[in-house]
């Protein structure tokens, strides 16, 4: 992973004493194959991945995540993640990612994902693993 991909400065900076755990590379390895303008929430990569869930998925992202697109892996409601909201809404401006602009009550008027839009099932990836979007509602 180049450091153009990334901004350095997201979620995730490893641990010291070695590389990530088997599970946590197998979540980043999904991370970095979702397209620029497109989101997987953490249960669709864990369900892509045919392991864990959210949570777990949630923890490798927040241990190792700073090294893929961090911003693509998201909630599932579209909130952005706390204290990392203005360098995501950066990412997703940039990528064209769908946003539903938030209302003038809305504290901090944070826009949310537009999760039917942004959502991406993984469709097209040659030899992707795991469910590939099955299950679920079609993720478009």
């Amino acid at each position: 992973m180049s450091q153009d991909q990334t901004d350095g400065g997201g979620p995730g900076t490893a641990p010291a004493g070695g590389g990530p755990p088997e599970y946590a590379e197998r979540v980043l390895d999904v991370a970095d194959l979702i397209p620029p303008g497109r989101v997987m929430t953490y249960g669709d990569v864990a369900e892509w991945l045919g392991d864990g869930g959210p949570r777990q998925v949630g923890r490798a992202m927040a241990l190792y995540g700073s090294a893929v697109p961090w911003w693509r892996v998201v909630r599932s409601d579209g909130t952005l993640l706390p204290s990392h909201e203005l360098r995501a809404l950066e990412h997703y401006r940039a990528e064209g990612t769908p946003l539903r602009e938030a209302s003038r009550q809305a504290e901090g008027h944070i826009p949310k994902l537009d999760m039917r839009r942004a959502r991406w099932d993984g469709r097209g990836v040659e030899g992707a693993g795991g469910a590939g979007g099955e299950g679920e509602e079609a993720h478009t």
